[in-house]
């Protein structure tokens, strides 16, 4: 049985993922957040992110807020709902359909709950502490992929020019001993695609909480393993990931490490 935050946060996702669905190709306004010329916000994040907290809000009064366009609110509470009301915008104002709507919950600096909706392809991922995970009502698993060099990984590249170069050299001495590397925009996804066995791995650079919050847990849910690079303890408040589905986890951190 659901519980009340997951009932609320899925309504939430569902109702921003219908609307983020219709405004493909009707973007009216796009903007660049600290000078740079890649990182982009539309009307469209923005709207979305209005949708989803005014519904938390009205629902959990008392719970703080931490939302990726209009940062942390004033509320005092253990309870944190993480938001990333468009993860992948880059994809969505080009029509790549690789975006989602990502909530997650935090209690006492916990992530307990974790929501990612994709609405391209109508799929829920849902997680809660100590109940598995789920793809639209079903259990799902990582995958059982034990060697590195048969395994299929995910990444993403940060905005700042030094991290993305750092990733670059990640990148070049991973790619050489695995089956194939994704890059396709959107860390929420990327998560919940380990989380099912469709990736057996994700690393990133240069992360945000909203952007990992909830795809963490489903990773973790689903049986993976979600730490820091060096293989320490992992936040989604930490700046670099690496999840997998436990089997290769000490492979890719070595040479993340390396």
């Amino acid at each position: 049985m659901k519980s009340v935050y997951e009932r609320v946060a899925i309504e939430a996702a569902l109702q921003a993922g219908h609307f983020i669905r219709r405004s493909v190709g009707r973007v009216r306004h796009i903007s660049y957040k600290d000078n740079s010329a890649t990182n982009i916000v539309t009307d469209v994040d923005k709207r979305s992110e209005a949708m989803i907290t005014r519904h938390l809000r009205r629902a959990f009064p008392g719970h703080a807020i931490l939302a990726e366009e209009t940062g942390r609110d004033k509320v005092r509470s253990p309870y944190v709902w993480i938001i990333d009301p468009l993860d992948g915008t880059s994809n969505f104002a080009h029509a790549f359909p690789f975006f989602c709507v990502s909530i997650g919950l935090e209690h006492n600096g916990r992530i307990v709950l974790g929501v990612v909706y994709d609405p391209n392809r109508n799929e829920l991922f849902t997680a809660a502490a100590g109940k598995g995970a789920r793809l639209n009502g079903k259990r799902i698993r990582v995958s059982g992929v034990r060697k590195l060099e048969k395994s299929f990984l995910a990444t993403g590249f940060s905005y700042g020019k030094r991290r993305k170069g750092r990733n670059v050299r990640n990148f070049e001495a991973l790619l050489t001993r695995t089956m194939a590397i994704r890059r396709a925009g959107s860390a929420a996804l990327d998560l919940s695609y380990v989380a099912c066995g469709r990736f057996d791995g994700f690393w990133e650079l240069d992360l945000h909480p909203w952007d990992s919050a909830a795809g963490m847990l489903l990773v973790e849910e689903a049986g993976g393993a979600v730490s820091r690079f060096d293989g320490s303890t992992y936040s989604p408040h930490d700046k670099n990931i690496l999840a997998t589905n436990g089997t290769i986890h000490r492979q890719m951190s070595r040479i993340l490490t390396g």
